[in-house]
């Protein structure tokens, strides 16, 4: 619905650096816990999957680790 009340759609990803983490915005489904994505030249694993951080976004949000 166009109404406000359901948030953006897509996912969120919580990205690991040697700099620290970072959160990105994706398009799409959420990637399963075990799969593997790329961020910042970086392939990343899926460790899992939970509430997005953000006050109020009801998207669900990937955690990740170097692969």
């Amino acid at each position: 619905m166009e109404n406000g009340h359901h948030g953006p759609h897509g996912h969120l990803l919580f990205v690991w650096s040697s700099s620290g983490w970072t959160l990105q915005q994706r398009d799409g489904d959420v990637p399963p816990v075990g799969s593997t994505v790329e961020a910042n030249e970086t392939l990343l694993r899926i460790s899992k999957i939970g509430p997005s951080p953000l006050p109020g976004d009801r998207r669900p949000c990937a955690y990740t680790q170097l692969a």
